[in-house]
């Protein structure tokens, strides 16, 4: 019970505030339990910028001095966040919050041993003791009223901040709101001047829709090796049926005339239409040993070897699918965000956080390593996004979302509640 208690805080930490879980936190009896890496529940808060945590964890005595796997304590982990994130405010006070919490229980520590090995001390043993309390009750005090002001820093910050971004939001969607009316009214306009070739496959009932998106993306698509539109055909509706999530890859990319996907369907692997592949993160690769898709963002094509059962097919098609449109939509070198958008990159940071502290664990999935050991920023965050379809496809929706949902919560999280919306909103447009 205590460790099904300790694995839901760790997740807690991950995605969710200290209001949430403190009713949990009240059933654990060491607050320094270590999770995955040797890591703490101070060691993640501290990681993941979670102000509420750290200042709830130091103040029901969490120890800042144990150090995980990496030999890295709960100062030397927020010195690390705050070179890796030099502009947010909350970093820097979690820094002082802890180094502050690390000197006092450095200073209740070392003080009795430092004051009683004076041999040239003359003073009687008791006045010395008590000479030694005062002192450290005036140094903790000092502390306690320094990690006060502090404190009232941090919310005054995270407050205006909050403001800030609660107004943004709003205006954001009184834009969006504004520009989706705009757009219905412009195509209302375009179909009444040019009858039916003006309705884009949004618009069409369902069962229409689906039709025109399968169609318009077989126009896309170039068969090299072997007959295969019946098969492809049959993988894009697939796709189209299988999950909204991967649907709404299809929908967008299938009005985007820049697409193109070339399929060999005689082989699992792309080496005949593409001898030399260079990955995103700048690794050269031979293109007969790449057996699943591959997005080629100079020429936003996605190459796919089609051989073998179409379930695996489609996993892999969803995959390149998936990076490709990353590329278009948001035009940021294939990031699931665009540029300048401060907020959503650390967001996308945490997600990759947390899929670095579920590696190794049950949520062991091959593309979540394969996208974690990406040399690159930018290639981790687009291949971890793409992996959100890929297994969603391979293992199907229900099964797909399960094991999204209980091993990385926070990626699918941002998939759905981020890259789904824009892909739609531009679809309908």
């Amino acid at each position: 019970m205590e460790e099904f208690v300790e694995e839901r805080l760790f997740a807690g930490v991950l995605t969710g505030s200290f209001l949430q879980n403190k009713e949990l936190l009240e059933e654990v009896e060491d607050v320094d339990v270590r999770g995955m890496r040797q890591r703490t529940l101070l060691h993640v808060g501290v990681r993941l910028g979670k102000a509420d945590w750290v200042e709830e964890l130091l103040a029901r005595g969490a120890d800042t001095d144990l150090k995980d796997d990496s030999q890295l304590n709960a100062v030397s982990s927020a010195e690390e966040m705050v070179r890796r994130f030099p502009e947010e405010l909350d970093r820097s006070l979690i820094l002082k919050l802890v180094t502050l919490v690390h000197r006092r229980d450095q200073a209740m520590m070392h003080r009795p041993e430092s004051s009683s090995s004076r041999s040239n001390d003359h003073i009687t043993p008791v006045a010395r003791n008590n000479q030694d309390i005062e002192s450290l009750k005036s140094s903790v005090d000092a502390l306690r009223h320094e990690m006060k002001s502090l404190m009232c820093q941090l919310i005054s910050s995270l407050e205006e901040l909050k403001t800030q971004v609660c107004g943004r939001d709003t205006l954001l969607r009184c834009l969006e709101e504004a520009v989706t009316s705009t757009v219905e009214d412009v195509t209302s306009i375009r179909f009444e001047l040019g009858g039916e070739a003006a309705i884009s496959p949004a618009q069409l009932d369902p069962a229409a829709a689906r039709q025109e998106c399968v169609d318009a993306m077989l126009r896309k698509t170039t068969f090299v090796f072997g007959n295969g539109l019946d098969k492809m055909r049959r993988v894009y509706e697939g796709i189209y049926d299988g999950d909204d999530c991967i649907a709404c890859i299809i929908k967008y990319l299938c009005l985007d005339d820049r697409v193109k996907v070339i399929v060999d369907c005689s082989s699992n692997c792309i080496g005949r239409m593409k001898e030399e592949v260079v990955e995103l993160d700048g690794t050269q690769r031979n293109g007969s040993d790449f057996y699943r898709s591959f997005c080629d963002f100079e020429s936003d094509s996605v190459y796919l070897g089609a051989y073998g059962d179409e379930a695996n097919v489609c996993a892999r098609l969803a995959w390149g699918l998936s990076q490709l449109s990353l590329k278009l939509v948001f035009g940021n070198e294939g990031r699931p965000y665009s540029k300048g958008d401060v907020e959503r990159e650390r967001e996308w940071m945490r997600a990759v956080e947390e899929a670095v502290e579920e590696r190794g664990g049950g949520g062991f999935d091959g593309w979540i390593i394969d996208a974690l050991n990406q040399t690159t920023e930018l290639a981790r965050v687009c291949h971890l996004a793409a992996t959100v379809p890929w297994i969603i496809a391979y293992d199907g929706s229900t099964n797909g979302r399960d094991y999204l949902q209980k091993y990385y919560p926070l990626l699918l999280s941002m998939y759905s509640n981020h890259v789904m919306p824009t892909l739609l909103a531009k679809a309908r447009r």
